[in-house]
């Protein structure tokens, strides 16, 4: 029983220690109160009375909230660790929130960043004044570098989590988020080391024991749920890279401590289910959430699949230093993850005519991708994507294709076909004497592809075809074709008679390199 009394006198103790913590921290010498933005979209489309807001921690001065706990550090430090200098290592957000608080208070700042940073993270950093090094592919290589340069060139480290300051600086955010909206009922607070759920937690569960704490993590980096699963922080073999900002391997020992008698709940979301809040977010605000910052979206989507409804949920996006080459990652995969898309491996008869009698199996589908290469005679193996209306739909087309002679395989949650095999179908053509390859401009409405079958396919045998709709108003298709020379006016007849726009490719090296013999 003493035992217990003394962790319980403890436990109240460090609970009472954050709070004052928090209540002191400085943070308002550089980050601002970011606004709570109500999202009215996002609640209409979750539907049961939910209302859903974002806590704009993209506002801040670096595009995310980690200036807070980086600036309550500094500023408790001595006056003689100041002057030597402070390391840190970081995936960027960190790197940028230190950068600038250390600008801000004249501190210099060396930053060790993994070298799959994002470019816009690392410029932003030393843009800001501090000492860039790029070390090693993860963030624990690079921690392991600023521990070295700690004790080697005698700076103190400042660690982007795993610090009782640090903790405290990320807990305003808590104080703000109660005095704009007290009765929120859930937060949705996103998790790479936990230093943000940890200072959030440890805050508002002290004000508002009944409101409910739920920490969201990328699937394939989720410390806190093997912690958790384990009773202790544990290292994870390998963490995916999209989501780089939460890319984390082992949770802090600090924030563990605290999560583990804060947080409520733990979901782990999906890359297409980042992709689908990325989207989502930039539909309500017109901001591009980086993939760590859309994860309290993402989580509030997967929360509201089965929950009573009638409540308000707080989501906290938390930065917004997205790589725009990553733009076109998230535009392909966005709809997967909102169950709008599905994605399939069919097995046709290779017969004219067999496409159209595929496309008529589909009904009113839209279409959104079609991938074929012509391989032998007797069947062709497509890759089709398929607009849908959610995961029953999906399997119930799926489960048609294959009643009607088609032999269909859902890739829809296979990760191989959505990240490479959607981009390989194809080779050189066989039998490719006679092959002609076209580049269309097809009109995205109802129709249009049954009436380029129509119109082409029944008459000359399709060797290749490459469609994907991007939304536009016009789609991009690339089609081969088997023609004979005796047969190419009757072709050409054709082709005018279609009224689409096109452009011949049979002499493009690209496809003399890779898709003819």
């Amino acid at each position: 029983m003493a035992t217990l009394k003394t962790l319980e006198v403890s436990q109240a103790e460090m609970a009472t220690e954050y709070l004052k913590k928090i209540l002191l921290a400085p943070v308002y010498d550089i980050a601002i109160e970011s606004p709570l933005t109500p999202c009215d979209k996002i609640s209409a489309r979750l539907g049961n009375g939910n209302q859903v807001f974002l806590k704009r921690e993209d506002q801040q001065p670096v595009h995310s909230f980690k200036l807070r706990g980086a600036y309550t550090k500094l500023s408790n430090l001595p006056a003689s660790q100041r002057d030597k200098g402070v390391v840190a290592a970081s995936a960027g957000n960190h790197a940028q929130g230190l950068a600038l608080a250390a600008h801000k208070l004249g501190v210099t700042a060396t930053i060790c960043m993994p070298i799959t940073t994002p470019d816009i993270k690392v410029d932003n950093v030393r843009r800001l004044g501090a000492d860039v090094r790029l070390i090693g592919k993860s963030f624990n290589d690079a921690q392991s570098a600023s521990i070295d340069i700690a004790s080697n060139e005698h700076k103190t480290l400042v660690h982007p989590f795993d610090d009782p300051d640090v903790i405290a600086g990320q807990g305003t955010v808590a104080k703000e988020l109660l005095q704009q909206n007290h009765q929120l009922d859930a937060v949705f607070i996103p998790v790479g080391g936990g230093g943000l759920l940890a200072g959030m937690a440890v805050y508002l569960k002290q004000l508002r024991p009944d409101i409910k704490i739920i920490g969201v993590e990328a699937e394939d980096s989720a410390c806190l749920k093997a912690a958790l699963e384990k009773g202790e922080p544990t290292d994870l073999e390998q963490v995916g890279l999209f989501a780089d900002g939460v890319a984390v391997k082992r949770i802090g020992q600090h924030t563990f401590d605290v999560i583990k008698q804060y947080c409520d709940d733990v979901i782990t979301v999906t890359t297409d289910e980042i992709c689908a809040a990325i989207k989502e977010v930039f539909e309500q605000t017109r901001v591009i959430a980086e993939p760590a910052g859309a994860l309290s979206l993402a989580g509030i989507n997967k929360y509201c699949q089965t929950s009573q409804g009638n409540e308000q949920l707080a989501g906290i996006l938390s930065g917004a230093n997205m790589n725009f080459h990553s733009l076109r990652y998230v535009s392909e995969r966005c709809e997967l993850g909102e169950q709008k898309e599905a994605v399939f491996a069919v097995t046709i008869p290779e017969e004219k005519g067999s496409f159209k009698r595929f496309c008529q199996s589909l009904g009113s589908k839209v279409i959104t991708e079609f991938n074929y290469r012509f391989v032998g005679k007797e069947q062709a193996d497509v890759f089709v994507g398929v607009k849908i209306g959610g995961t029953q739909e999906r399997k119930a087309l799926c489960q048609k294709l294959n009643e009607q002679g088609f032999v269909a395989i859902d890739l829809t949650d296979n990760e191989l076909a959505k990240l490479h095999v959607r981009y390989m179908v194809g080779g050189p053509n066989p039998n490719s004497a006679q092959e002609r390859l076209f580049r269309f401009e097809f009109p995205e409405a109802p129709g249009a592809l049954e009436t380029f079958l129509e119109t082409l396919g029944e008459l000359w045998n399709i060797t290749l075809f490459h469609y994907r709709n991007h939304g536009a108003a016009y789609g991009q298709v690339l089609a081969g074709f088997e023609v004979d020379n005796d047969e190419q006016l009757a072709f050409f007849r054709h082709l005018k008679a279609l009224g689409y726009k096109w452009q011949e490719e049979s002499q493009n090296p690209a496809f003399k390199a890779f898709l003819s013999k």
